[in-house]
């Protein structure tokens, strides 16, 4: 059984930062594709960041430059540091977990993720 549990989440002011992790069981995080996912309230989930078995990563417009995903193997845990928050990167961030490789085009595609934590809210204040 797959479990992804995210933590690091919390309230901090513009300009800050903040490290999320999502710790997984039942999964090696660098098997297959794994990402991280954001929804602000009255809006639809968004891609943030993803990383493939390979390394290879993409990252929303957005946020690109500013947060970083990367693998931590030894505790099989995925992390997404954030620097340079702003108020409009406030919203429920998730983890994602695919049970394969996901081509580029379609790493922000939801449906294309088999298991989801149950998130991590950040707050960012101006």
């Amino acid at each position: 059984q797959v479990q992804l549990v995210e933590s690091g989440g919390g309230s901090v002011q513009a300009g800050g930062s903040l490290t999320l992790s999502c710790a997984a069981s039942g999964y090696t995080i660098s098997s297959y594709c794994m990402g991280w996912f954001r929804q602000a309230p009255g809006k639809e989930r968004e891609g943030v960041a993803t990383i493939n078995s390979d390394g290879r990563t993409r990252y929303g417009n957005s946020v690109n430059g500013r947060f970083t995903i990367s693998h931590d193997n030894a505790k099989n845990t995925l992390t997404l540091q954030m620097n340079s928050l702003k108020p409009e990167d406030t919203a429920m961030y998730y983890c994602a977990a695919s049970a394969r490789d996901v081509a580029w085009w379609a790493m922000f595609d939801k449906r294309a993720y088999n298991y989801w934590g149950q998130g991590t809210q950040v707050t960012v204040s101006s």
